[in-house]
């Protein structure tokens, strides 16, 4: 009878592994991460901007463009993969880029952005991370989709790639940009 009490535990374990298990590879995209902020206004903020420490930001930042926000950091090697998409979007495209430099040094953030390129239209530093947690930020790089009214459309986890931009957030964008 001890010994069964034994193996209990163990098999019931085991058991709510399985249906853990069992419950995500039935998701259709395992990537895909909720966002409660979907429709919502992008929160409120008054945070430095990178360049220009004595200007503060906020929220009204973000309104009046359909805009692409991105969090980054310098110690976040998928940013570095996806900058060099960030560098074509801002040159190529008709779209903002805000950078959201998150849980970063400043001075470490400018010679980043000094070495590789500034995508950017400004940067909001987010060195004590309150507003990525605001936006439920998972780590960095994210990148979310503002419409012109300051309300959150998309977010996307990861980098940003070629493909990426191609088969989502462009047609998010034009998606949005479409009246009615």
């Amino acid at each position: 009878m001890m010994m069964n009490r034994k193996l209990l535990v163990p098999l019931l374990v085991f058991a709510l592994l399985m249906m853990l298990l069992a419950f995500g590879f039935s998701l259709r995209d395992p990537h895909y991460l909720p966002s409660e902020l979907i429709d919502r206004p992008f929160p409120a903020f008054a945070l430095a901007d990178l360049h220009w420490p004595d200007r503060e930001l906020t929220e009204d930042a973000v309104r009046g463009n359909i805009s692409l926000v991105n969090i980054w950091a310098t110690w976040c090697p998928n940013c570095l993969v996806e900058h060099p998409e960030l560098m074509r979007i801002s040159s190529e495209e008709d779209i903002p880029l805000i950078g959201v430099n998150y849980n970063d040094e400043s001075a470490a953030a400018r010679a980043w952005l000094n070495r590789y390129g500034n995508p950017y239209e400004f940067s909001i530093v987010d060195d004590a991370g309150r507003l990525a947690i605001d936006l439920g930020v998972y780590g960095a790089p994210e990148t979310f989709i503002v419409d012109s009214n300051g309300v959150i459309r998309y977010r996307h986890v990861g980098p940003v790639t070629r493909e990426v931009w191609g088969e989502i957030l462009s047609p998010v964008i034009k998606q949005i940009g479409t009246p009615g």
